[in-house]
């Protein structure tokens, strides 16, 4: 093929990709789309970020308040006043009014130097779990024994009336304690409300087809 001819079939594939409005180019641009977030950019954010996920979906209305800061406190309060929060040092945390399931988080590296208490984690859980996602959840304890550091977590949408057996609250029944560094995948730093509709649509969407 001569420089010419190699020309032209460049133009051509370049006019089918970005100016072609057919079925065939949309399907085209699609999986380039795909390819290019999934290998240059998310792999690009997470090296600038520190973290292999440096951005996540929120599949879960665990940490949904349903309502305004103060009637959600009033609800929690005895909880958290329990473990030595209160209402003056959650107000200073982080994403202090939750967020809402397809919100879309950026997360930030996170070792014991930069987690704190009130800090949103996303981690993996270590246990026997039916939900084998990453869980986003709020530190809640930080303890220390042996030299090694530990945290649990807790939803801010958890009923906080009801018992806690073996870092299982009953509710959602998910194991938030003894969380160790090496299952942490970095904690939340800023959201996108809603954007991650798009994955939750898209995996339901796999799920009728794949049933």
């Amino acid at each position: 093929m001569g420089k010419r001819d190699l020309k032209k079939t460049w133009k051509k594939l370049w006019h089918f990709i970005w100016e072609d409005n057919s079925i065939w180019s949309w399907i085209v641009n699609i999986i380039l789309a795909f390819i290019l977030i999934k290998y240059i950019i998310y792999p690009g954010l997470g090296l600038a970020l520190g973290t292999s996920y440096p951005i996540v979906a929120v599949v879960s209305d665990s940490m949904e308040h349903n309502y305004d800061f103060d009637t959600w406190w009033q609800n929690s309060e005895e909880y958290y006043s329990g473990i030595g929060i209160v209402e003056s040092s959650f107000e200073k945390f982080p994403l202090k009014n939750g967020f809402n399931k397809g919100d879309i988080m950026i997360l930030w590296r996170a070792n014991h130097n930069n987690i704190n208490i009130g800090d949103v984690i996303v981690f993996q859980s270590a246990r026997t779990n039916p939900k084998p996602d990453p869980i986003i959840h709020r530190v809640i304890i930080i303890e220390e024994k042996d030299g090694i550091i530990t945290y649990q977590t807790k939803g801010d949408n958890y009923l906080t009336n009801r018992r806690q057996i073996n870092g299982c609250f009953q509710d959602g029944c998910i194991y938030e304690s003894d969380i160790k560094q090496n299952q942490v995948l970095g904690k939340a730093v800023f959201k996108v409300p809603y954007l991650g509709y798009i994955k939750i649509w898209f995996v339901d969407l796999l799920k009728v087809f794949i049933k």
